[in-house]
């Protein structure tokens, strides 16, 4: 149920909000990436989730530039 309200929300945003948005997350991986890499990471499942996200987000802002066209 969080993920559908969070999708819902991301529907509402102004686009430039969501590509912020989205290039934080995608710094966020990369630094997880790191620190998964190097064995510090503790929770491993936050990698998967937090790419589901960015897939997610993509998907939604790509909806709303069609509905635009």
């Amino acid at each position: 149920m969080k993920t559908k309200a969070r999708i819902n929300e991301w529907r509402h945003a102004p686009d430039e909000a969501l590509k912020a948005d989205l290039r934080n997350l995608k710094e966020k991986q990369r630094s997880l990436r790191f620190l998964l890499v190097s064995g510090k990471l503790k929770n491993v499942c936050e990698v998967r989730e937090l790419r589901k996200d960015i897939a997610r987000m993509s998907t939604v802002l790509k909806q709303k530039s069609k509905k635009e066209e």
